[in-house]
């Protein structure tokens, strides 16, 4: 992945440019919307009913586009760039202090968020990736996620395993245990960048690594950090409880569809992974979810963090031909309603306090989430570095996990290795 910002938007060909013919008058709006569902099609089909329900009451028409994440950032970032591209968007909420950075979306002022119903509507964690500490934020959330520990029961059921693991010793245990023939511990999208440095992140919070210092500066490559990459990667180097085709899976339905198919026997993923395992045909009685472990004893300096705090946000192109229309599709996808019809949908969480009243979110998988969301979860640095962070270091545990699936040594010296260069990537020097 490229990560600098001008180098990305040579990758990209034309986008729908704000006042185009396209969108952008003030009876259109442009709308880049993030994959959230099973395939790009089931997005479409869920979203476009709501939109024509928004056009209905204001007689602004969207042009929905849904993007997939491999491609999501570096189209968001072309657009930064080139001044081409939609009125409204979904980000990666991990990205809200980057994409604010670069001055291209319009901030969420007092008069905004008041017109949004205010900021305590929101719950707290997903306020906070909103963007940098001390500025008007330029993202408002949209869809609550968190990880959590997804295990087959008749796979734990098989194997005599009746309760699922609570720190990283047990989960290894398990998992050679539920590893045997064409049967794995664990499936992850190991050539996934932002699933590896999402990992990344979590493992660093147990060991205590912060991936930048106080200055905001990139630390990458000390000790406690490479031993948090380490362990992410010694699911399948070391303890050999993933398989290592799992090397190249780059979409999500594939490690899913592997823990849906009995391949795989347990998933670290986020709430959004109960509406494709229902699209697979798995059904809630066939799983359990649980919080993902917790290193016990943590070591020295390490906190009780077991998620980042995840989620989708939305923005304004600062550039809109259509400020108020943009706003009031915001406030739209925002409402009660909305809020109980995508995020059920979408097997996500509400981001506002009053959809919970919904029986829909009060399942015990998904209070599981919340429950993650509201107490261990921490959010991503909110530096404008971030984005990078993701991009540098994911793309490094990739590039690392091809070679242990091609039988090559990955050990301290090679996590370090890696590491360093992509410290050096984002121009810090060891």
């Amino acid at each position: 992945m490229v990560g600098a910002i001008a180098a990305v938007a040579l990758l990209l060909g034309p986008v729908a440019a704000c006042g185009d013919d396209g969108g952008g008058d003030d009876r259109t709006l442009v709308y880049w919307a993030s994959n959230q569902a099973s395939s790009l099609d089931e997005d479409r089909r869920i979203l476009r009913p709501e939109l024509d329900k928004f056009e209905r009451a204001t007689g602004i028409r969207v042009e929905l586009e849904v993007i997939g994440w491999p491609d999501l950032l570096n189209r968001i970032l072309a657009a930064t760039t080139s001044g081409q591209g939609p009125d409204v968007l979904n980000i990666g909420n991990t990205w809200a202090a980057s994409l604010q950075a670069t001055g291209a979306f319009l901030p969420f002022g007092d008069a905004e968020i008041a017109a949004l119903g205010g900021r305590e509507r929101f719950l707290g964690p997903s306020f906070a990736a909103t963007g940098a500490e001390g500025q008007p934020p330029t993202s408002i959330p949209l869809y609550g996620l968190a990880y959590g520990l997804f295990y087959h029961k008749r796979l734990f059921a098989e194997a005599g395993i009746t309760t699922p693991p609570k720190n990283w010793t047990e989960f290894v245990e398990v998992g050679k245990r539920l590893t045997r023939g064409d049967q794995w511990g664990l499936a992850i999208e190991g050539a996934s960048y932002t699933e590896n440095a999402h990992h990344a992140f979590i493992f660093g919070q147990q060991h205590g690594a912060d991936f930048f210092d106080v200055l905001g500066r990139p630390r990458f490559a000390e000790h406690h950090h490479v031993m948090a990459v380490k362990q992410y990667l010694d699911f399948m180097a070391t303890h050999k409880i993933v398989n290592p085709s799992n090397a190249e899976y780059t979409t999500p339905p594939q490690p899913i569809g592997d823990f849906a198919n009995g391949k795989a026997a347990m998933l670290l993923w986020q709430n959004s992974a109960l509406n494709v395992l229902a699209t697979l045909g798995m059904s809630p009685d066939e799983y359990g979810v649980a919080p993902p472990p917790i290193a016990d004893p943590l070591p020295p300096g390490g906190r009780r963090v077991n998620s980042h705090v995840a989620g989708i946000n939305i923005s304004v192109f600062k550039n809109t031909d259509n400020r108020e229309g943009a706003l009031e599709l915001v406030r739209f996808l925002t409402s009660v309603e909305e809020q109980r019809i995508l995020n059920k949908a979408f097997g996500s969480l509400p981001v506002v306090t009053d959809a919970y009243a919904d029986p829909a979110f009060q399942t015990p998988q998904l209070k599981v989430f919340q429950e993650v969301l509201a107490t261990t979860a921490a959010p991503l640095p909110q530096v404008p570095q971030e984005s990078q962070f993701e991009t540098t270091v994911g793309t490094a545990m990739r590039d690392l996990f091809a070679r242990v699936a091609s039988g090559q040594p990955v050990g301290e010296a090679e996590v370090h290795a890696a590491l360093l260069k992509a410290q050096q990537e984002m121009g810090a020097g060891g």
